[in-house]
Parts: structure tokens; sequence; C-alpha cells
């Protein structure tokens, strides 16, 4: 795996993306000129104004300011940071629960697969957007854990499909007969020998998930139902651009929907990859 990600130019390309912004979003307080979102830090007396190398443009504000005067750079790297802990806080959720959920169903059978998989059928039935609404609307609640768990409602039923189907087609291979035969419990059949061995197509939904999980946090913040407006978001700033695109302030739009269709591009690069890697059956010409 490691000689085919050196000779993939897309894998590198994409995992380099995903490390900056990882490290970006870790980094933000060390590597901005301000805290959006520190009413200290934050004056009315360059809003609006446009990036840099454009007249009229205020050092250190890069790439401009918007209508509260908080530097474009500044707020597009702290709402990274809330990108990534919603991505990487719903694949860790929705991944365990839905792996649980499916590693029972697969390797039992019966009753309890045929109740998971039609919950999990129903659930998918319906817009993991809708669902989300729908958990939010009943909390009443705003922040990042509630988008997490709102994504989570409905984000699980693709790990428990994936899982079941790989334990269905693990488990009569011979080597779990054989830790059968010589008395090993279910416990030890699950752990030790099924889920390791039934992981690596999990692994492909985790590094597609992580982007769509993005995509719906910034789909629900631009629709005014995500974070509050008190925590910073890719989503909003580009809800709240949307306001000024045709009075010329193009920035306010521009650079937060270009950062977070790179990030999504950056994480489906390695994603494709992994994909390949893992798939015996997809033919590769390296």
């Amino acid at each position: 795996m490691l000689h085919s990600y050196l000779h993939d130019p897309s894998a590198i390309v994409g995992s380099l993306i995903l490390v900056v912004f990882i490290f970006a979003a870790l980094a933000a307080p060390w590597i901005t000129p301000q805290n959006p979102y520190d009413l200290e830090a934050v004056t009315l007396e360059h809003f609006l104004a446009p990036p840099v190398w454009m007249e009229g443009g205020v050092s250190p504000y890069l790439l401009g300011t918007d209508d509260q005067g908080r530097g474009i750079f500044s707020t597009i790297v702290y709402g990274c940071r809330t990108s990534i802990i919603v991505g990487f806080g719903v694949v860790l959720i929705a991944g365990t629960f839905g792996v649980v959920m499916g590693l029972l169903a697969g390797y039992y059978g019966g009753f309890l697969d045929t109740g998971i998989m039609r919950l999990a059928d129903t659930l998918f039935s319906f817009s993991t957007t809708l669902m989300a609404f729908l958990l939010m609307g009943v909390l009443g609640a705003r922040g990042v854990l509630t988008v997490v768990l709102a994504i989570c409602l409905a984000d699980w039923v693709r790990y428990a499909r994936t899982m079941r189907g790989s334990v269905l087609e693990v488990k009569e291979e011979a080597y779990i007969m054989a830790a059968k035969a010589t008395g090993a419990g279910d416990v030890r059949l699950l752990l030790r020998h099924l889920l390791p061995n039934a992981i690596p197509p999990i692994l492909v939904v985790v590094a597609v998930d992580l982007g769509v999980a993005i995509m719906l946090e910034a789909t629900l913040s631009f629709l005014g139902v995500g974070v509050p407006l008190t925590e910073p978001s890719l989503g909003m700033m580009i809800s709240i651009g949307k306001n000024y695109i045709y009075a010329g302030m193009w920035w306010m739009i521009v650079f937060p929907g270009a950062t977070l269709v790179l990030l999504v591009v950056g994480i489906n690069l390695f994603a494709d990859w992994l994909r390949e890697e893992l798939n015996p059956r997809i033919e590769r010409n390296r």
C-alpha cells in the first residue's frame, strides 16, 4: 500500500490537502491575525474591506473582512476547525455504532438481523439533511455536538450495511470454522477474527463519509439551523456572503466556498485511492 500510495499523485495531493487543513485548524490561534469570535479583537473600523491587494485593502486582513469587521482568512481557518471537528466526530460516533450493529446483525442473523436492517432501511429512505432538521427541532438546541448527533441519526446506516455484508462474506471462511471448532466463544470470534478481517471496506466508508459530514454541516449552517452565530462555520460564512455578492463584495462568498470545495476534493482524492487499493476486484494500471 505504501508503494501504491507513493506512486499515486492524486492520493498524495489529497492527503496533503487534508493534512494542511487539519494543521491549520489545530494551529488557528497562532497562524491567524485575530480571533474573529473574540469581541475585544474585532472592530467595525474596517468592515467590508476588500482583499489586501485591492484598492481599499487593509493589512493584516489578507482576504478582506466581512460585515462584522472579522478577517475572512481568520474566520475561514476557525471555520475549518468546526468542519473538521464535526467530520471526525460523525465518523467516530456513527462509525462505531454502525460497525457494532452491522457486526451483530451479520454474525447472529435471524430476528436481530431483520430488526436492525429494517430500521436501517427505514432511516436510509429519508434524507439525512431532513433527519438532521428533525432531531435539531426536537432537541431545540444548536451547537457542534447537536450537529454531530443530528447527522449521526441516519449516517450510521451506511456503516451497518457495509459491515453486515462484509461479515456475511468473512464468517464462511475456513479459519472462522476452525476457530469455532476449537471452542472459541462469540466475543473472541467477533473481536479477534471477524472484526479485523471485515474492517477494510469500512475504511473506505470512513474516508468518503468524512467529506459528506463536512458538507452536511455546511449545509445545515447555511440554512441557519447548524452551529449558532457565536461559532465559526464555512456554511454560515457562505450564507452571510450571499447577501453581499451583488454588491460587489465577492470575497465574502468566494474564499469560504473555495475552501470548502478544496477540503472536500482533497478528502475525495484520498478516498478514491483507498477504495481502489482495498477493493481487489478493481483493476489498477500501475
